[in-house]
């Protein structure tokens, strides 16, 4: 950590563009230490936990604590208090382990920067600036540290994550650019003076450590779910307790009742389950290079209709190579391999000579190229621009790389899709065909005619088209309007980008789940074909819809209606078309992912239901913008991470669905009970209740939540639905929890009844009411074995899913199998929870409960099958 001092800053930048030494840069970074803010202090573990033991409905299960003792109750006390604090652990285990998690996660896509040492480009990490250092900014990028500019070249700054003003700021060198803010526009180099804990960012974020983040959508309907269970929970508790005073019970028995009820059927587990389903969902898409920046994202992603994606880099391999290049002199065709320098060039030498200063051209308007670092070529800056510095270096052996920056730069702009420097008195210009051949005036018409026809062919074989133009400039000042006009062509180049080799089997993919894809480019329409129908993104001609940007219908009316069908193609679109786009389809009820990668692409990114940005050739501004990052910029990794988010809401709907059969089963012989006048025992006791809530069924619950996608899960249509629907509410209610609530009964009453009790006469005592109780208690348990291999899936029996795909829940129900045990054959624990081993009718019984909940659950999924198809 450190500043630079007035005296060093006016010797670097007299020093002109050539930066640190390496070896300089290296002793500075063993001083000082790396460029990263000031981690700040992590509350305490005991204050952590503290909060896990006194929020809501911890609160409410001490105040059950305190009236239980209060009521002369002590081992309802003890187990309330184990309750609460069997919760508040687990809890705060996963607060740790999500906390390590998305520090890992956040690692895996470290920030890159720009810097010139010892007259080279260097991209190095953001955390391996030091002050003194050149810093090369492009727009997009995020200014990794506080510096002084030096040189200027159109720079706009967004500096709102300090000033909290959205417009640019228009730099002018001597001004100061500040750690974390990001360049939107034009280019400049900025001297480092401060790094890490001395910047103006570091300050900043000291303030605003401690604030949280609001409630997500998803985090908002689960408190919604477990508050409206516990108010439930509280009601039943009540209607109990006026039930006991009706049937003449003595209030004291009544009121335990009640308060058991009641604690027995709050849900406090939940919603740390939930988060570890959600941690465990990111944490699998991380494995398949998808980041998820926001855990909400994966519920989102699991609701997606539509993915709006780019071409270049997403669909193809953004791995550019220029493969032939035309000029007015004659067609040159060049093979190389990669960005490697060296390489074969064929033409005549009057077309290799113009293909040379074609590839000069299109260099000295460029701010990105090749550099030999680390044994190998790679791309600097746009992946593009390292193509055309390749190309430059075959044609005539182009030998330096590090040009400095030209006395005055237009920068790139989607509008313009051109971009533009002044090197002398010569303008040098390189855009989109359509954008730069209106502008040339020479070399005359039927040279630019044929430029034309050039442009068309090499775009119907799905070429990436460039032109470059030059003027003589004898003033350079006036706007960049004034300066780009009345050039000359000097030639095209035509860019290979091949396909990726996975997106064809991507594509199928999210066809078979009914989920569309629009391909927004902003390359020519004949190129945008071509490559769509190479990956099978669209097939029969009269079906595909190929629609310019500027031709787009400006109500979202109709705009939604125009892209609300397959093979939509949308070319020459601008960041500003993109965001209506999200716009009009959301109005249309869909659910948008919309890929991004440039630094106007935030408006866009943000809008969408899920923000999709690119991890290796995005921008910073693109990244922040984002819910989900491709660390691998690959289409198909955005589908794998759309089965993923299905994955991960089916399972909290599993669990849920696990857990509420449980409590149907567990309220029934309360029910039973208050229903006959306490003329049939309880079947169950309140600790046995809360022993199956907390002991038995928690681990099947966590292994549910951490089920893999399902056979079918990318065959069925995109749902958005509560998790309280219909559908979880009627198998629960009206399926398995009966049927688990019916065995438990049953092995009650028939062990009662083989033990001489008749319903009417005296309670039963001593050994046949523990015997007949364990039974009820065994049958539940093992009703819930079953009940969890059910819930793996919501439409297909258990004999049809595979066993080995989920072996944590084979561990989970091999320890409950054996939990259940102990608690049967354990003389202290047995006769704390006021039960014994079951009796062999019993033992029978119960675990015939277990194929009957099976079958059961197999005719709803029939059922439901027949009447809505499909898996």
């Amino acid at each position: 950590m450190a500043r630079v001092s007035t005296d060093e800053l006016g010797a670097a930048a007299s020093a002109g563009s050539a930066g640190l030494t390496s070896d300089t840069a290296a002793e500075r970074l063993r001083v000082d230490g790396p460029n990263l803010l000031p981690t700040t202090r992590p509350a305490p573990a005991w204050r952590k936990l503290a909060a896990e033991l006194t929020h809501f409905f911890a609160l409410m299960l001490w105040v059950a604590a305190a009236l239980a003792l209060v009521a002369d109750m002590p081992q309802l006390t003890v187990a309330i208090v184990v309750v609460i604090l069997v919760n508040g652990l687990f809890a705060f285990v996963q607060e740790e382990r999500a906390e390590k998690a998305s520090a890992r996660l956040r690692d895996l896509l470290p920030a890159t920067v720009t810097v010139r040492r010892s007259g080279e480009l260097r991209t190095i990490d953001a955390a391996d600036v030091v002050v003194g250092d050149v810093l090369v900014i492009a727009g997009g990028d995020r200014v990794p540290a506080d510096g002084t500019l030096t040189v200027i070249h159109d720079l706009a700054v967004d500096e709102s994550t300090l000033t909290g003003e959205s417009e640019p700021i228009h730099k002018k060198p001597g001004e100061s650019v500040w750690a974390g803010t990001y360049a939107i526009g034009g280019q400049g180099e900025a001297i480092a003076v401060a790094t890490a804990a001395d910047t103006r960012l570091a300050g900043i974020a000291a303030l605003t450590a401690g604030v949280r983040r609001p409630r997500s959508p998803l985090a908002a309907e689960l408190h919604r779910v477990v508050r409206a269970i516990a108010v439930l929970a509280a009601a039943v508790g009540g209607a109990f307790f006026g039930l006991s005073l009706l049937i003449g019970s003595p209030a004291h028995e009544g009121f335990v009742l009640a308060l058991g009820v009641t604690v027995a059927l709050v849900p406090e587990g939940l919603l740390p389950t939930v988060t570890l389903s959600l941690a465990m969902g990111a944490q699998r898409m991380s494995h398949r290079q998808a980041l998820v920046r926001h855990l909400e994202a994966v519920e989102n992603l699991g609701s997606t209709t539509v993915i709006c994606t780019d071409k270049t880099g997403t669909l193809t391999q953004n791995r550019m190579t220029v493969t032939e290049a035309w000029t007015p002199a004659g067609t040159v065709t060049a093979v190389g391999e990669g960005y490697e320098p060296t390489g074969r060039v064929d033409g005549t030498d009057s077309a290799l000579a113009a293909a040379g200063h074609l590839g000069q051209v299109a260099v000295a308007a460029s701010q990105g190229g090749i550099v030999f670092q680390n044994g190998a070529w790679s791309a600097v800056g746009d992946p593009m621009e390292a193509a055309l510095d390749a190309f430059a270096r075959r044609t005539v052996g182009l030998t330096d790389p590090h040009r400095p920056l030209p006395g005055r730069r237009f920068a790139f702009d989607p509008q313009r899709r051109r971009e533009s420097a002044i090197t002398g008195s010569t303008l040098m210009l390189k855009g989109a065909p359509d954008s730069v051949l209106p502008l040339c005036t020479s070399p005359g018409a039927p040279v630019l005619a044929a430029a034309h026809r050039a442009v068309d062919d090499m775009a119907g074989r799905g070429l990436r088209v460039l032109a470059a133009a030059t003027r003589d400039l004898p003033d350079a000042a006036g706007p960049v309007e004034r300066v780009e006009q009345n050039l000359t062509l000097v030639g095209l180049f035509g860019i290979e980008d091949p396909p990726r080799p996975t997106v064809a089997a991507a594509l199928e993919a999210a066809r078979r789940a009914h989920i569309r894809v629009v391909m927004l480019t902003g390359d020519h329409p004949a190129t945008a074909v071509a490559v769509a129908r190479e990956i099978g993104l669209v097939g029969d001609e009269s079906r595909t819809l190929v629609a310019e940007g500027d031709d787009l219908p400006e109500h979202d009316d109709a705009l939604g209606e125009l892209l609300d069908r397959d093979g939509v193609l949308v070319s020459r679109v601008s960041p500003e078309q993109k965001l209506a786009v999200a716009r009009a389809l959301q109005a249309r009820g869909h659910v948008v992912a919309m890929t991004g990668d440039g630094v106007n692409d935030g408006p866009a990114l943000r809008e969408a239901d899920i923000g999709v940005a690119m991890g290796r050739g995005g921008t910073d501004v693109a990244r922040e913008a984002a819910d989900l990052v491709l660390l691998d910029d690959d289409f198909s990794t955005i589908v794998a991470a759309v089965e993923q988010g299905r994955a991960t809401y089916a399972n909290i709907r599993r669990f849920l669905t696990y857990h509420l059969t449980s409590n149907v089963a567990e309220l029934t012989p309360f029910v039973v009970w208050a229903m006959s006048g306490s003329r049939i025992p309880l079947a169950i006791g309140v600790l046995q209740v809360l022993c199956i809530d907390i002991v038995t069924d928690l681990l099947p619950a966590l292994a549910l939540g951490g089920e893999p996608p399902g056979k079918g899960v990318m065959d069925r249509r995109p749902e958005r639905r509560h998790l309280l629907d219909r559908n979880l509410l009627a198998r629960v209610f009206g399926v398995l929890g009966p049927v688990e609530a019916a065995a438990a009964m049953t092995a009650f009453l028939v062990v009662l009844w083989i033990s001489g009790w008749r319903v009417g006469t005296d309670p039963p005592t001593g050994a046949a009411l523990v015997t007949a109780s364990g039974s009820a208690f065994t049958a539940i348990i093992l009703g819930q074995i079953a009940n969890a291999f059910a819930c793996r899936s919501a439409t297909r029996p258990v004999w049809q899913l595979g066993w080995r795909t989920n072996p944590l829940l084979l561990w989970a129900v091999t320890v409950e199998t054996a939990i259940l045990v102990m608690l049967l054959t354990i003389g202290p624990l047995a006769a704390l929870l006021g039960q014994s081993p079951p009796s062999i009718a019993g033992w029978a019984i119960a675990a015939a409960g277990m194929p009957a909940l099976l079958g059961a659950d197999y005719m709803y999924k029939s059922l439901r099958g027949r009447q809505r198809p499909g898996p």
